[in-house]
């Protein structure tokens, strides 16, 4: 009987890896026929592969500013592109199906920043001062 991994596999983080590099490039040619998409400065920043490598998770954020709700539905709508592009690009048995979400890393982490920073909490954090020794 096999046990279920804690993580995913290496074969799901090297695919998932090569399908990341598939969609930067085609945001980068910029080839779209949406025009909500047109001149998009979008930014693959992690893709997610399911255990069947038939649905990928890809993590976008914009550059300068987030991606609008109008660019995440122009991408839904582009979603075949997508699939096809990244066929061309990385040899698999299925072409994926590609789901796009908003990365929210940078914003949590600039969140928890502004936390550690406030003065209360900066105290907490501080080393608790040692006992004179005599």
């Amino acid at each position: 009987m096999k046990t279920q991994a804690a993580g995913p596999s290496q074969r799901q983080l090297r695919v998932a890896e090569e399908v990341r590099h598939a969609l930067s490039s085609v945001f980068l040619r910029g080839e779209f026929r949406d025009p909500v998409l047109v001149g998009a400065r979008i930014t693959v920043t992690e893709v997610r592969a399911s255990p069947d490598l038939k649905h990928m998770t890809a993590y976008v954020s914009g550059l300068g500013k987030d991606v609008s709700p109008e660019q995440f539905a122009g991408m839904k709508r582009a979603g075949a592109y997508f699939r096809t592009e990244v066929a061309k690009a990385v040899k698999l048995r299925v072409a994926p199906d590609i789901h796009f979400q908003p990365d929210t890393a940078l914003e949590y982490a600039m969140k928890m920043n502004e936390v550690f920073s406030r003065p209360e909490v900066a105290r907490d954090l501080m080393p608790a001062p040692k006992p004179d020794e005599g």
